[in-house]
C-alpha cells in the first residue's frame, strides 16, 4: 500500500535544456549552473544515470581518505559529493549551494552530457572521471530508479517507457549521445575514462588506475580494504551509500532500492529489441567475458572502446 500511495503521488515537472530533458528546477537555475566556477583541484565524477555513479563515488572517497573507512561514513555520498546540477526546492537542496560551500579539494558529481558541462571545469584543466554502462542495464536500472525517486518524471509502464528511453526523451538525454560526447572529449581533456563492465570483471586493476589519476598510490592492504569496502553486499549495506537517509516521500526504497542487483540483468527481465537504432548481440551479451558490445555505426565495437586502456 505504501509503494502505490508513493508511485501516485505528484512528480517533479520537466522541461528542456538546449534540447536534453530535464526536471524543472534544473532548468529554473541553469544560468547559475552554467556559470558555476570549477577550482583547479576539483575532481568532477560523471555518468550517465544508473551506470555505476555511486560505486566510483565510494571508491574515490576512500582512495582520497588512505582507506579510512570511518573518514568515508562521514556523511550520505550526495553531501560528501555535490550534485551540482540538482535541486529540490522542497527540501532546500540545492548542489551549487553545497558544492560552493566546501573547502578545497571538492568531490563533485554531474549526469550532465560534455556539451552542457559547465565550461569553468575545462578552462581550470579539472580531472574528470567518466563511467560508461551498457545501456540495456542502465536502461532497466533507471527505469527502477524513476520509479522509487519522486524527483523526477513518472516512469509510466516498462514499453511506454522503453520508447521513451529509446528517444532519449528521459533526463539528462541519450545514452548514445552521452556516452559518444564524453568518449570524444578522453583525449582532449582530463578525462578518465571507466567502463562499468571492467570494473565489474577486474576492479583491483580498475581502483588502481583511479588511484593513479588521482595521483595516489595504493598498496596490497589499502587496496583490499577498497575493494572490500566497495563491494556490492557491504555497499547495499551501508546507509551513507544506500540512500536510505533520504526521506520516503523523495524516494521510496519500498518501491525499489536505490542499489538493486550490481550486476548485469538485463538477459533476465526483456526480451532483447532495437533501441535507438543500437542493435545488440545476443551471442556477446551470452559471453563469459559479457563484453556488452553495441552495433550503432559501430560505435562500441569499431572503436572498439573498452580496450582502449
Amino acid at each position: 500500500m505504501e509503494a502505490l500511495k508513493s508511485e501516485s503521488m505528484s512528480r517533479v515537472a520537466v522541461d528542456y535544456v538546449e534540447g536534453i530533458l530535464q526536471p524543472k528546477p534544473t532548468c529554473d537555475t541553469w544560468d547559475q549552473i552554467w556559470s558555476f566556477q570549477a577550482r583547479p583541484d576539483d575532481l568532477l565524477i560523471s555518468s550517465y544515470p544508473k551506470a555505476g555513479t555511486t560505486w566510483i563515488q565510494e571508491i574515490v572517497d576512500l582512495i582520497q581518505n588512505g582507506g579510512d573507512v570511518k573518514q568515508s561514513q562521514r556523511a550520505p555520498t550526495h553531501e560528501r559529493f555535490p550534485f551540482i546540477e540538482w535541486t529540490i526546492p522542497s527540501r532546500g537542496l540545492s548542489g551549487l549551494k553545497q558544492a560552493n560551500a566546501m573547502t578545497s579539494p571538492r568531490m563533485l558529481k554531474t549526469h550532465l552530457p560534455f556539451h552542457l558541462l559547465p565550461p569553468s571545469f575545462l578552462e581550470k584543466n579539472c580531472k574528470m572521471i567518466y563511467v560508461a554502462r551498457n545501456p540495456k542495464d542502465s536502461m532497466v536500472s533507471y527505469y527502477h530508479f524513476h520509479r522509487m525517486n519522486r524527483n523526477l518524471p513518472a516512469p509510466g509502464s516498462w514499453e511506454e517507457y522503453f520508447e521513451s528511453f529509446q528517444a532519449g526523451k528521459v533526463c539528462w538525454g541519450s545514452w548514445y549521445d552521452h556516452v559518444k560526447g564524453w568518449w570524444q572529449a578522453k583525449d582532449q581533456h582530463r578525462i578518465l575514462y571507466l567502463f562499468y563492465e571492467d570494473m565489474k570483471e577486474n576492479p583491483k586493476h580498475e581502483i588502481q588506475k583511479l588511484a593513479e589519476f588521482i595521483g595516489k598510490s595504493l598498496d596490497d592492504k589499502l587496496l583490499d580494504i577498497i575493494l572490500y569496502h566497495t563491494s556490492f553486499s557491504i555497499m547495499k549495506q551501508n546507509p551513507m551509500a544506500n540512500y536510505t537517509s533520504v526521506a520516503n516521500e523523495h524516494m521510496n526504497q519500498s518501491i525499489s532500492p536505490f542499489i538493486r542487483k550490481g550486476f548485469q540483468c538485463f538477459l533476465l527481465v526483456i526480451i532483447l529489441k532495437e533501441l535507438s537504432n543500437i542493435s545488440y548481440s545476443l551471442r556477446s551479451f551470452l559471453s563469459i567475458q559479457k563484453k556488452n558490445r553495441i552495433d550503432n555505426e559501430g560505435f562500441w565495437e569499431k572503436n572498439n572502446l573498452r580496450n582502449h586502456r
